[in-house]
């Protein structure tokens, strides 16, 4: 049978990197078995290089890596036998649904959500974000109602902010540990960042401390549900 593996390469390299060091392991030990450019591996745990399909595949089935673990962080890190009936399903291909309140959620640090999803979602156009999240609330309307699902990326570089855009935002202590999804505008003062409501009866910016997020998703977009 053919193993339909999926990988979200910006974050696969994060996670080789806990399975290496779980195993007390250097680069060498660890790459050399698969493959002789140890360089292009070291970079690829750093988050510079995307992993390929064939050396994921490779490394996945020689350290017996559990495909889900690597893919979202969630479930045992290694299968735990050669016997198939044993084994932990493999990934399932698409991204995940999340059917919580996003005031709920938990965010991990290797996994950018800790909470299991419910299904996954095969659609092209959006492969290459990280959830699909109902929303509540209307601070947001029209754009966003209440009991839509938005569509979200987490963004590596927050030097580059597309401004007046719908960001999802998850803060430190430092912001209240605020989660919230608002619009993006730029501060006077470089080091904060302003979080504006779309609806007008949502009156007054919330101002916050660029330090203080602790990570950050453009809304790329949303499915609507229809309510009988």
């Amino acid at each position: 049978m053919r193993k339909n593996i999926y990988l979200e390469t910006d974050k696969a390299g994060a996670r080789l990197r806990e399975v290496r060091l779980t195993k007390q392991m250097t680069l060498s030990q660890f790459y050399t078995p698969i493959t002789k450019h140890i360089g292009n591996c070291s970079s690829i745990e750093s988050g510079r290089r995307r992993i390929g399909k064939r050396l994921s595949k490779e490394i996945l089935e020689y350290h017996r890596i559990n495909p889900r673990y690597l893919n979202t962080g969630m479930g045992e890190m290694f299968l735990r036998s050669d016997d198939p009936a044993e084994q932990l399903p493999h990934l399932e291909e698409g991204v995940p649904f999340f059917n919580v309140n996003l005031t709920e959620m938990t965010f991990g640090e290797l996994q950018v959500f800790q909470d299991p999803p419910e299904y996954y979602v095969n659609y092209r156009p959006f492969n290459d974000c990280d959830a699909y999240l109902p929303i509540y609330g209307d601070s947001m309307y029209p754009k966003f109602s209440s009991g839509e699902i938005i569509i979200v990326k987490e963004i590596r570089n927050r030097d580059i902010i597309q401004w007046g855009e719908a960001y999802l935002v998850v803060t430190d202590e430092q912001a209240n540990n605020i989660t919230t999804v608002k619009l993006l505008f730029e501060h006077p003062n470089p080091e904060k960042i302003v979080l504006r409501a779309l609806n007008p009866e949502f009156k007054g910016d919330t101002v916050i401390q660029r330090g203080g997020i602790k990570r950050i998703f453009l809304v790329k977009g949303k499915v609507t549900r229809n309510h009988l």
